[in-house]
Parts: C-alpha cells; sequence; structure tokens
C-alpha cells in the first residue's frame, strides 16, 4: 500500500475532526488543530504574554536572484528593501533547494539537526527516493511551536504542496493551497495573497509565513532563461512585486504597520541551463566494477546527492571512488563528503554530494526525462538570495545596508528575539537579525 500525500492526508484530518475548517468572509478555507488556540489560564482567560500586540510577517519569494530586484519590474519590493535593513551579503544554505530552507528559516537550525537536507533524498528505510514533505521529517522544534507553546498564534500560506505537507500542523492556522497547478503542485501568488490577507484579517497570528512561489515555478520552465531573456519570469516577478504591494498597503490600512516587522527573502536564486549542457552520474558510477548496482542518486537539480548501499566496510573506498568519478564528468563542478563539518548535512543526505557549475544541471537516473528544466538550483550559482527586513516597528532599522552576512537560518532567531522568546537550550545555528 502507498503512503498517501500529505496534502490529502491534511484533507482527512479536516474530515476526521482533528483539525477544524475555518470559511472566512471571502470564501478562503483555512484550517486549524482541534487543540489551537495557544496557552489558556484556569478561568479560560488567554495568558497575557509579553509582546503580544507585535505582529510578524516572513514573506518568502521563492526563487527569487537578488539582481532581479534592480531591473526596473519590482518597484514595491525595491521600496520595501530599500526603506527597511537589507543584507546585500545573503545566502541560501547548502543544499540551495526550497524545502531544507524552509525548513532552516522556520527552525533557526542547519539540516544535522532538523532532519531536512534537500528537496529529495534516498530514504534508506524505504529504499526509495523520495520527497521530504512528511511532517515527520522535521526533527526539532519550529519557531512556530515555540512561539504557539507562548499563547501567540502562528499561520502557514504555503502555496507548495510539498511545504504544507512537511510543515504539517505546527502552526495554529494553515491555509490549504487551492487551486493548485497541475505538474507545479503550487497555489499561484493570486490566490496565495489572497489567503494570506484573508487569515490576517480573520485571525490575526502573531506570525505568518508565507510562501509565493510563482517566480520560481515560471523561472524553472522559462526557456528563454538561458538565453537571459527570462520573459515568463520576469512577469511573474512582476505581479508578485504587485501583489507584495498590495500586502504592505494592506498592513498600513488596516493599522497593523507600526507594530510590525516583515522578513522578506529567498530559499534559494535560479540558475539556467541549455539541453547539451546535462549531467548524469548513473551510467558512469554503475560502469565502475565495486559501485554497479550499490549506490543509489536523489538528484536536487543543481545538486546530486550519492548514496552508497552496498557493505559498510567497503564505504570508505566507495566514496573515493564516487568522487573520483564524477570529478571527470563534464559540468560537474566540485564533489564532498557529506561529512564534511562545514556542510552540515547530517546522515539523510547520504555519502556524497556533487555540485554543477553554472549553466548546467544533473539528470538522474535518465538524462533525457529525469530534469528536463532548464531552470535550477541546489547549486553554488543559486546561493545569493535577496534578504532585507522591513516593517514600522521602532525594532526595524531604517535605511541600513548591512555589511554583514545573513542566511535563511537566521530568520527563526530573528523572530524569537522580536517576540521576546528565549532560544532553545540547544540554541540555535543561526543569528538574530534585529
Amino acid at each position: 500500500m502507498s503512503t498517501p500525500r500529505p496534502f490529502q492526508e491534511g484533507l482527512a484530518e479536516i474530515a476526521t475532526g482533528r483539525r477544524t475548517l475555518l470559511l472566512t468572509g471571502g470564501g478562503l478555507a483555512l484550517s486549524t488543530a482541534a487543540s489551537a488556540g495557544g496557552a489558556a489560564s484556569a478561568d479560560g482567560r488567554r495568558k497575557r504574554r509579553p509582546h503580544r500586540n507585535r505582529r510578524a510577517y516572513v514573506i518568502v519569494i521563492d526563487g527569487c536572484r537578488p539582481d532581479e530586484l534592480d531591473e526596473g519590474i519590482t518597484p514595491q519590493l525595491q521600496a520595501l528593501r530599500d526603506g527597511g535593513l537589507r543584507y546585500p551579503r545573503a545566502s541560501s544554505m547548502p543544499i540551495m533547494e526550497t524545502i531544507p530552507n524552509h525548513v532552516m528559516m522556520m527552525s533557526g537550525v542547519r539540516p544535522d539537526r532538523s532532519g531536512v537536507p534537500a528537496n529529495s533524498i534516498y530514504d534508506r528505510a524505504a529504499a526509495a527516493v523520495r520527497t521530504m514533505d512528511q511532517p515527520t521529517d522535521i526533527k526539532v522544534k519550529t519557531v512556530l511551536e515555540r512561539l504557539n507553546g507562548k499563547g501567540f498564534r502562528t499561520g502557514t500560506v504555503l502555496s507548495k504542496e510539498y511545504l504544507y505537507g512537511v510543515f504539517g500542523t505546527r502552526a495554529t492556522y494553515r491555509w490549504e493551497p487551492s487551486p493548485t497547478l497541475p505538474i507545479t503542485e503550487h497555489a499561484p501568488d493570486q490566490f496565495t495573497m489572497a489567503a494570506t490577507l484573508a487569515m490576517i484579517d480573520e485571525v490575526d497570528p502573531h506570525l505568518v509565513f508565507v510562501n509565493l512561489g510563482d517566480i520560481d515555478r515560471f523561472g524553472h520552465a522559462d526557456l528563454t532563461g538561458p538565453l537571459g531573456l527570462k520573459a515568463s519570469r520576469r512577469a511573474a516577478l512582476a505581479d508578485t512585486d504587485t501583489l507584495v504591494g498590495r500586502f504592505v498597503d494592506h498592513l498600513k490600512s488596516t493599522g497593523r504597520w507600526e507594530r510590525s516587522m516583515v522578513i522578506v527573502l529567498a530559499d534559494h536564486s535560479m540558475d539556467w541551463s541549455t539541453p547539451d549542457r546535462v549531467i548524469s552520474l548513473t551510467a558512469p558510477l554503475n560502469a565502475d566494477l565495486l559501485l554497479a548496482g550499490r549506490v543509489q542518486i536523489a538528484c536536487n537539480g543543481g545538486a546530486d546527492l550519492v548514496y552508497w548501499t552496498g557493505p559498510d566496510e567497503q564505504r570508505t573506498a566507495a566514496v573515493t571512488r564516487i568522487r573520483e568519478i564524477a570529478a571527470k564528468v563534464p559540468g560537474v563542478l566540485s564533489t564532498h563528503p557529506t561529512t564534511d563539518d562545514w556542510l552540515r548535512l547530517g546522515p539523510e543526505a547520504g555519502d556524497v554530494v556533487a555540485y554543477c557549475a553554472q549553466g548546467w544541471r544533473f539528470s538522474d537516473p535518465n538524462p533525457l526525462i529525469g530534469n528536463p528544466i532548464p531552470g535550477n538550483h541546489g547549486h553554488p550559482a543559486t546561493r545569493r538570495i535577496p534578504f532585507f527586513i522591513g516593517g514600522g516597528h521602532r525594532l526595524v532599522r531604517k535605511g541600513v545596508s548591512s555589511p554583514r552576512h545573513a542566511h535563511t537560518v537566521d530568520v527563526a532567531p530573528t523572530l524569537a528575539t522580536f517576540f521576546g522568546i528565549r532560544p532553545p537550550k540547544s540554541g540555535y545555528d543561526g543569528r538574530s537579525r534585529l
């Protein structure tokens, strides 16, 4: 029997009463866990918590490159960036993919602690390559749960089905993404932003975590990307920018702006490749006598995770051979043991990570159909991201460009500082940016 997809599981939770469906005035559906509502005192009144009037919004403009905000098509994002605290040296973290970097944003820890190193892994227990879209994939408490435990309300408005799946019921309220497009399995930004505004108006969470997926999804399929035109992607950038402007106007018109912090960032950027710059490691690895039939590959666009499935006593030799063979394949930028301290990927990432060079992509197991899309990420060329903090709250610095590095893993500690909650006993890997 196959395991139900998390999106279908969420619908089942509503049907069985484990989550309650709320219909907003605009007819949009939000759901809340049956036990949600925050900490309450014995007489039923909600406990008074410090900073309860503050509001924070994390807006992920999925797949956006920082240079795209200076091309004249995103005036709303540019104004929000330049009017607040911006980090021109910000970057995504390995693997530069959507799921792990969203998890890092909400957990504040690296993949060796969160358990989520990539979009796609080889699951040794299931003996299959799969997407990390299960709520149990995250092994730590996120800032969503930590805020909930202190009596704050949280919400997620995530346009992609696999993000909806991996974050599960951690937020007090979550939007069931709809309608979702076939193939992309994401809800267009127009509907995502409408749900965000409805959630703010109807239940007013202290923290709302939003993923706007159009820029990424249109970028993946943009055949003009390798030519530098990025026609459909530029259209998506302009549309998303308008929606972000509408969001800011809404905070101001409803009196929330002066007590709000708005963190805007991307989870990774984007790179494009032509059909003649495709890399597949499956054939060369299986042509080796030691490795044949004993390796599995989880393809993550710009990065391949390679898993040794043979005897443990041969692992060291196998890792050496994998790296030697992969390094000779045209288009491979570098290979690294996943145990390298700087990577901090954890055991779920397998034994070797291979990165492609800019303008290339991996396509495993089949070089023709394994990964046919021109736009990809996961490799170092897609590490740089926009990252800035706006809003009217007094803690938000105005018109400042910081020379410091900032990373996706810094979001959770920044939120913790803003709401006055202590870090976990084991600490954060990221740093507060306030």
